[in-house]
């Protein structure tokens, strides 16, 4: 039989995790953004595509940048997280399956299908973000992930030299400052979005 986590660990991770708009002063150390992603990536992805591209944006200059391609609201929390991650994915993750991937011809049924491709490589970094935030939270951090910034410009600034990876969705991550965040909103009861059938 498999172990439970303790209520204290499933508090950490979703009761009591929240999204923050401020941060202490406590950065967030090469280690810990390497633990991270040892977790992350345990993650499970249709045929192992691990299709996520993540660039841990931390440098004041990087935030600069990252800063000018976010909305208005989000800007201060880009330059204010210790680090931001933008979460992309790579459209020729197919490349990859080979040694991801190596008891099957995995690469074969994505070739000539680039819009397959996008589709599955979105919804699986979409997972590997998730993935991201748990293993963040897990290992003791607060995160606030946020949409709002131009996602073509991202991906002109960060991966130029790759071109076919995207930007997705962006990821703060830090010690969260409780003065920060907003009143819990409405969470869905069972019944409300589910069906057993």
């Amino acid at each position: 039989m498999t172990d439970t986590l303790s209520d204290s660990a499933l508090d950490l991770i979703f009761r009591e995790a929240r999204t923050y708009n401020g941060w202490h002063d406590k950065g967030v150390s090469d280690e810990e953004i390497h633990q991270i992603y040892e977790l992350l990536k345990m993650g499970p992805t249709s045929a192992n595509q691990q299709p996520g591209r993540f660039v841990w944006v931390r440098s004041d200059e990087a935030k600069q940048k990252l800063a000018d391609c976010a909305d208005e609201g989000n800007k201060d929390k880009i330059l204010g997280a210790p680090v931001t991650v933008i979460i992309g994915y790579d459209i020729d993750f197919h490349e990859q399956l080979p040694w991801l991937f190596p008891h099957t011809d995995a690469k074969s049924w994505f070739e000539g299908d680039e819009e397959g491709r996008k589709e599955s490589a979105f919804r699986n970094s979409a997972l590997q973000g998730a993935y991201l935030m748990i293993a963040a939270r897990a290992l003791g951090l607060d995160c606030a992930p946020m949409s709002g910034f131009d996602q073509d410009k991202t991906t002109q600034a960060f991966f130029s030299d790759q071109p076919k990876y995207r930007a997705d969705w962006l990821c703060s991550i830090g010690h969260g400052d409780r003065t920060t965040i907003f009143e819990r909103s409405p969470r869905p009861e069972f019944d409300t979005f589910n069906k057993v059938v």
